[in-house]
Parts: structure tokens; sequence; C-alpha cells
């Protein structure tokens, strides 16, 4: 038996600029932190670059044409900051064009445009980057000249793209640009990263109170492998600098106590000023989820923990244990469930009481995709991975929870970070020659878009 979606559901895409655009130093756009990383030595896998990508940059019609044709009805899509705004605070006004011109394309062919303000792709001249508080006044004045160019034509904005990534990989797990193994300077980056979205969520909002505005968290639920107080504590702390350390900073104004008790001895002294928090808290309209997978930890014994910088900060001892579940090519478990949990719980804890929509911003898979003689995916897996996921979303609308939307990640396979172009998200294929080829995956849930239903 099929299940129907409400009216008005949301069913699109989503990319990031540097993953597929390409064109790195064409129009005037100038070095982001990620060109620096890609030309370190063993950063990235294969010594591979976004220099060209998917050359989005100069095939972005026929992209937006291939949106449409699958039936998507909304595509998110970032802002590359270097290519819109120059180390001394201009406009370069070929890089803005390119938006506007995308935007435009989008309309014309009734795809509503969701603008990503940051993913990632820090502009590299910025001193210290996500560590300096200046960058959080810098990425308001950034924001605001692009919603002087596109503010009449879109209407939902996201601030930023997973600031977990941005923070504690980038600066504390060093996989991801700027690379560094700094854990006090990741969360001195993850706070600059919540002041930033907060302070462009009040200034979009007097500029513009009709937009929706909002933000992208990912999220990975943490389970405890035993009832063990020791597993239990561990999965606490993951959990807490994973997932509530963001979203208790945006929905009620203060870190978590557990977590601030975690990293008293890494927290950088002065980092928080007066009003930051009560910034951060800024009411938002939508809260964007980013779900793959669920993991589970145990915590390892005191003489076998793990050493060196770790992406979770105060839980160096968590173990993940792996379930018999099914894996991606990235070795991440399939766990529809988790999406179903996370979701009434997130409306529950948060979105509910505060009146915000949850959207789906990413979901999707990688999987060693086999084409044909033609160039075709049968990717069945990907396919099952999307409508069993979907289903879950439907789940939890069921059960209660505020969900609007959901937009696969991605539209096309395209530079997979530190993984480079390994690791393939796409339903679309993008071939050697760059040919776009929509997989089974992007039929099947072309059919999905355009009906509101899954059969």
């Amino acid at each position: 038996m099929g299940i129907d979606f409400p009216g008005g559901f949301l069913f699109g895409s989503a990319t990031s600029a540097y993953q597929i655009e390409g064109a790195a130093a064409e129009d005037g756009k100038e070095d982001s932190i990620w060109d620096v990383f890609c030309r370190v030595p063993g950063a990235i896998a294969n010594g591979e670059d976004a220099t060209l990508a998917c050359d989005h940059y100069h095939r972005m019609s026929e992209d937006v044409k291939l949106l449409a044709d699958l039936g998507m009805n909304t595509y998110r899509f970032s802002v590359s900051w270097p290519r819109v705004v120059a180390s001394d605070g201009a406009v370069i006004t070929r890089g803005m064009d390119f938006y506007s011109r995308l935007v435009d394309e989008l309309l014309a062919n009734d795809v509503s445009p969701w603008l990503t303000l940051y993913h990632w792709d820090l502009p590299a001249a910025l001193p210290g980057g996500w560590k300096n508080r200046d960058t959080a006044k810098r990425f308001v004045d950034y924001a605001m000249a692009v919603h002087e160019r596109l503010g009449d034509r879109v209407r939902t904005w996201t601030t930023l793209n997973e600031p977990w990534c941005s923070s504690f990989l980038s600066y504390a797990a060093g996989v991801h640009a700027p690379g560094e193994t700094e854990p006090a300077g990741s969360i001195a980056a993850a706070h600059h990263l919540l002041l930033a979205h907060g302070w462009t969520v009040r200034e979009l909002r007097r500029a513009d109170p009709a937009a929706s505005l909002g933000i992208t968290l990912n999220f990975t639920p943490a389970l405890p492998a035993s009832d063990s107080a020791a597993d239990v504590d561990v999965t606490r702390r993951v959990d807490g600098t994973t997932n509530r350390f963001f979203a208790d900073a945006i929905f009620t104004g203060a870190y978590p106590a557990d977590v601030l008790d975690d990293l008293d001895d890494l927290w950088p002294s002065g980092l928080v000023h007066d009003g930051d928090l009560a910034a951060i808290n800024a009411p938002i309209d939508v809260l964007g989820v980013n779900y793959y997978t669920t993991n589970m930890f145990r915590a390892a014994p005191p003489d076998a923990s793990a050493e060196g910088p770790t992406p979770h900060i105060a839980a160096t001892d968590a173990v993940q244990v792996l379930r018999d579940l099914p894996v991606t090519a990235m070795g991440w478990e399939v766990h529809p469930e988790g999406l179903r949990d996370l979701l009434t719980w997130l409306h529950d804890t948060y979105t509910g009481p505060a009146g915000t929509a949850l959207v789906i911003t990413e979901n999707g898979a990688a999987y060693d995709d086999q084409a044909d003689a033609g160039g075709f995916v049968d990717d069945q897996d990907r396919l099952d991975y999307l409508r069993t996921h979907i289903s879950a979303v439907h789940e939890a609308i069921d059960a209660g929870a505020d969900v609007r939307g959901y937009l696969a990640w991605s539209l096309m396979d395209n530079f997979e970070w530190a993984y480079g172009y390994d690791k393939r998200f796409g339903v679309v294929r993008v071939d050697e020659d760059l040919r776009r080829i929509p997989k089974a995956s992007a039929l099947w849930y072309a059919d999905v878009a355009r009906t509101g239903r899954v059969d």
C-alpha cells in the first residue's frame, strides 16, 4: 500500500557550491580554505581537487532543466562566499551575476530556490578563519550583500550548513579545511559560527520580515551499546557535542550544562560575550535536518582510550559498535528508523514548542555504482535507501512531527570533500565527460516528487 504526503510538501534535492561549480579562479573568484586545503599533499584522496568539479558554473542552465525534468519543486544550493565578495569587502559582480541567473532559471522552471549562505567554502584571506570572532561580523556583511542582490526572488534562507563539520571536523579532527587539530580552537569556531548565524538571522529579519529563515544541522543520533553506566555516559558525551551543543544554543539560548562541564578544560577563556547567546537564540522559521545514519557506542577500557584529536571532543574513549545492518560505501549503517525517531525527538524537544518547521535538507547514500555500456546506473541499493527513509519521514509526520519537505542528497555525483571523487552520492551520474545521466534512483524519485506518493 502506498503512502501519500500532505499537499504542498517539498520534494527536491540539494548541492553545494564548492562540490559542483568548478571555475575555481574565474570571474574574480578568490581562494576558499578548501582551495588551499586541496593543495596540501595527502589531504584529499587521490590528490584530487574541485577546480573543475561538475563544471556547474558553465552548465547551470542544463542542470536546472534536469531538476525540472525530474519533477523536483525545490532546489537547495549554496553561494560561494569568495566568489561574490572579495577580500577587501567589495562585491564581485560577475560572481553575483551567476547566482542571479541561477535564481532566474529556477523560477522560470517552477523550481523554488532555497539558498544556503555557507557550505564550508570560507574565504582563505580571513585571518584565523572561524577561530576569529571578526569572521562572524564579516559573514553578516557578506550575507546582506547576497540578500541585497537576490532577496527580491529568494524566499528561503539558510545561514549555515552543518556547523559541527566546519568546527569540530575542521579545527579539531583536521580532516576538513583548514585541517587544524586544536580542540580549543574548534570550540571557538563553533561558537563564532553560531554567532554568525544569530547575527545574520537578526539582520535578515529586519531587512526582509516575510522571508523564511533557518539553519541546517547534521544529526547523528547516538545509542549506547548497553545499559552500563560507562556506555550510557560516553554516549551522552558524544550526543552532547554532536547534536545538543548546537540545537540547545539555537533553541534555548544556552549551551548544555553537561557539555560545558565536559569541556571545561578546553573552553577558551572569554569566548562568550554578553548578548552572544541571546543572538544565537534568534527565532527561526525552519530547521534543516541532515541525516545519514545512527551510531551505537561503547566506552573503551581506561587503558585503551583513543589518542589524539577527535571530532567528539569530550568523548575520546567512545568506540563505535557496528550492528548487523547493511552499510553504504561510506561504511555508514543504513538505519531509516533513526530518521523517524530523530524527527519526533526534534519536534518534541526543540522545534514543536518553538513553532519551527522541519525540513530534511540532506539525506542520501554513496554506493559503488556500476554503469552499463550506455552509462546508466541501476542503483537499486540507493533507491531502496531513499524509499525507506522517505517512508520514515512519513511515519514521523503521522507521529505528529511538523515536517514540510525532503531534499535528497545529492542531485549529482560531485567532489566529496576529503574523499575526492571516490564517493558518489548523486541520483544523477556524472561521467568522465561530465554528461549528466539520471540513475534508476532519480527516475523513481522523480515519480515521487511529481505525485507526492511513495508506492
